[in-house]
């Protein structure tokens, strides 16, 4: 962003001259975080939108823009015309307003309210109520002469039956909840139809004589991946990787495939899964159930005893899951705690042989974070809270997930199948959306060095190999900081130095894993970059790809007897050219989506968890310092790692400076610094769970005036 901002800088600078007065027009893509709050993207970088500056322009719309200077500091954007529209409809709260309807949005993004006029019957037609949840379609767009005008498509239900910032939560972050009907009548003819595919095409390898199984969290619904493991007589193992074919099932061009696309994931929220492909498939022919027959496509990797990949291989499958495992009772049977009939695997295979492959993939996981160790990835622990609700939707308390042999196992797995189907398709160039991390910039980790130094966390040599992105230096940081005080604080700076992985059409390697290619293939039920990748290795592979516009379908074909056809050399170089043209827009959106989707889970967790502490209201606990700001400090509990805001003012009667650098406040009268890592005891002071917001108070401690939380920077 520095960049593009110095090149945006530059460039106005070249057209406006010295003349102050001169506008400079420009076309770019409206991001608008909040209210009151947006840049907009353009070639020549990002500018903020002035206060009042959208003119009725709305996340995502193409815009043409005037960049103004009013005094010192970048120019501001100003919008003077929407090209291209990027919202068509949204979801609201319908009232009224004399002779006409209102729809005020739940996105609070879009600042406008639209009225429904009174020739509109879709109101009535719908029996649409005052405080009603509504989808509304934009008729007009508001602008500064006219309202924008809505119809009514459906009414989701009262106010007082939904959950209303949840609902809010979705709406703002553009998630489609509910399939088109042409999406599922398709998806509901689709068959398993394993037999028949196996019989049309002799390059699918039956392995459904290996024992595989599913490991996931308790309350999954749908399984993309199993694994099986044995071992050799060299010592070493044979990991298998059998990853749901979802390709076979959902046609390129196809209403699936096109609704999957503009999804590009599932969204996993607080009380329910928004998910990308329709249930029929996500959780039922696609879903790798135990006992079942179900298509597949497996990556067979050789390794020796330390763990080394010695060879991989994939194919089309057909396999079947022996049991459905959750990671609580695989701990448990790890350690020892119960014995290998706790597993409940299927009546053909014996639960001790079950036991014992479990055995093998967590001696294999240690092994293989060692490598991964060796070779310079980077692990950057962490937890994750998640809020268990009733049947009602109301918060009964906390269950925090952390790192465990269980989760490591089928972790490990996945890395080695992603990285080694990367490294097929890298080396034959294949079009397909790679998962990509870049190395930190160095003025990043630049900037991490005094504070690290102070914490006494370089050795000689560290500061230099640091600097210079060496991930190895960044390892030893982390071990050093492990178990003190200073781990918090050092995880947090090192986390913000690192650039966000994203997706692209080609490989460019991946920093934090220290893999040279790195692709997303073991999720394609619910990520769409790795629908693209099963459809590249099959190309590779010679397994037919079924595409909607040439005829050929996905299941229907083989239910029927039909054979599916091969594609002839210049079909394949002709369906290739065509992905590779559409590649670098569909990695762009791949990657925002994916930031979409995790902010909304993020945020819904956190409406949950503010209702649960609203009841705790006057209740102190002990937790640690995990953020700052110049408004406050953010602080984690220890016991549910719920996120609450210390403001300023709590501190004590005195000003306070931030410190961007050492992410601190300090005291000016006192001297006292509040920075990340400490421990404090707070109150709950209030929460907000519409906006999914916890205050603390210092349990015990002053209440003062409110400071200017960075009257300077030190």
């Amino acid at each position: 962003m520095g960049h593009k901002r110095r090149k945006a800088k530059s460039s106005d600078a070249r057209h406006a001259g010295p003349t102050r007065g001169r506008h400079v027009s420009l076309e770019g893509v409206l991001r608008v975080a909040r209210p009151g709050s947006a840049v907009v993207e353009t070639a020549e970088g990002s500018f903020v939108v002035a206060r009042s500056g959208l003119n009725g322009g709305m996340d995502g719309d193409v815009a043409t823009v005037e960049l103004v200077r009013r005094g010192p500091g970048d120019p501001k954007a100003v919008v003077r015309s929407v090209v291209a529209r990027a919202t068509t409809s949204f979801v609201g709260t319908f009232g009224v307003a004399g002779p006409l309807g209102a729809v005020v949005p739940l996105d609070e993004r879009v600042s406008n309210d639209f009225f429904v006029l009174p020739t509109d019957a879709s109101p009535a037609r719908l029996g649409v109520r005052e405080g009603d949840v509504v989808v509304a379609r934009i008729l007009t767009y508001p602008s500064r002469r006219e309202e924008g005008v809505v119809t009514l498509e459906r009414r989701l239900g009262a106010s007082n039956s939904l959950d209303l910032p949840i609902e809010r939560v979705i709406a703002s972050h553009g998630l489609r909840t509910t399939f088109p009907d042409r999406v599922l009548a398709e998806a509901e003819r689709i068959e398993a139809c394993v037999e028949a595919t196996l019989a049309a095409q002799p390059m699918r390898r039956d392995l459904r004589e290996i024992p595989c199984v599913t490991v996931d969290p308790v309350d999954a619904r749908d399984f993309d991946d199993a694994v099986s493991c044995e071992r050799t007589p060299e010592g070493g193992y044979v990991l298998g990787v059998h990853i749901a074919d979802v390709t076979q099932y959902v046609p390129r061009a196809s209403a699936v495939d096109v609704e999957a696309c503009q999804r590009t994931c599932s969204a996993y929220l607080v009380d329910r899964v928004i998910p990308m492909l329709p249930e029929r498939l996500s959780n039922d022919v696609c879903s790798l159930r135990p006992g079942e027959d179900r298509l597949a496509m497996s990556v067979l990797v050789r390794l020796d005893s330390a763990g080394n990949v010695l060879e991989a291989t994939a194919c089309a499958s057909a396999i079947r899951s022996r049991a459905r495992l959750d990671y609580g009772t695989v701990g448990e049977v790890l350690s020892g705690r119960r014995d290998a009939s706790a597993l409940a695997c299927e009546a053909d295979v014996s639960c001790e042989d079950v036991a014992k492959m479990l055995g093998g993939l967590d001696e294999l996981a240690r092994l293989r974070t060692r490598a991964r160790a060796k070779r310079g990835a980077i692990d950057f622990e962490g937890v994750e809270p998640k809020v268990t609700l009733d049947g009602g939707g109301v918060p009964t308390g906390v269950t925090v997930r952390r790192k465990t042999a269980a989760t490591s196992l089928v972790e490990e797995a996945m890395l080695v199948a992603n990285e080694a189907v990367a490294q097929m398709l890298a080396e034959h160039e294949a079009p397909c959306a790679f998962r990509v991390h870049e190395q930190p910039a160095p003025e990043s980790l630049f900037a991490t060095l005094p504070v690290l130094r102070e914490l006494e966390l370089l050795h000689p040599g560290d500061a230099e190999r640091l600097h210079a992105g060496d991930p190895r230096a960044i390892q030893a940081v982390i071990a050093r900081a492990k178990g003190t005080s200073a781990e918090v604080l050092a995880s947090t700076l090192l986390l913000r130095a690192m650039k966000r992985a994203v997706y692209k059409p080609a490989n460019e390697g991946h920093y934090a894993l220290g893999a040279s290619a790195y692709c997303h293939f073991t999720s394609p039920i619910r990520r769409y970059p790795d629908v693209t990748v099963h459809r590249a290795l099959k190309r590779l592979l010679g397994v037919p790809v079924p595409c909607q516009r040439d005829g050929r379908g996905a299941s229907g074909a083989s239910a029927q007897g039909r054979r599916a056809r091969e594609l002839s050399s210049k079909m394949l170089q002709r369906d290739w050219r065509e992905v590779r043209r559409l590649l670098p827009q569909l990695c762009r959106t791949c990657s925002e989506m994916e930031r979409e989707a995790d902010a909304a889970a993020r945020e819904s967790q956190a409406v949950k968890m503010a209702e649960l502490y609203a009841a705790r209201i006057g209740e102190s606990f002990s937790g640690v310092v995990s953020g700052c700001e110049r408004f406050g400090l953010f602080v984690r509990l220890d016991d549910t790692c719920a996120e609450g805001l210390l403001p300023t003012r709590s501190l004590g009667e005195e000003w306070f400076a931030y410190d961007e650098g050492t992410l601190s406040l300090t005291g000016e009268a006192s001297g006292k610094c509040w920075g990340i890592g400490m421990r404090v005891a707070v109150t709950v002071a209030g929460c907000n769970p519409a906006r999914g917001q916890i205050d603390f108070t210092l349990a015990g401690g002053p209440r003062g005036r409110r400071g200017t939380a960075g009257g300077r920077k030190d």
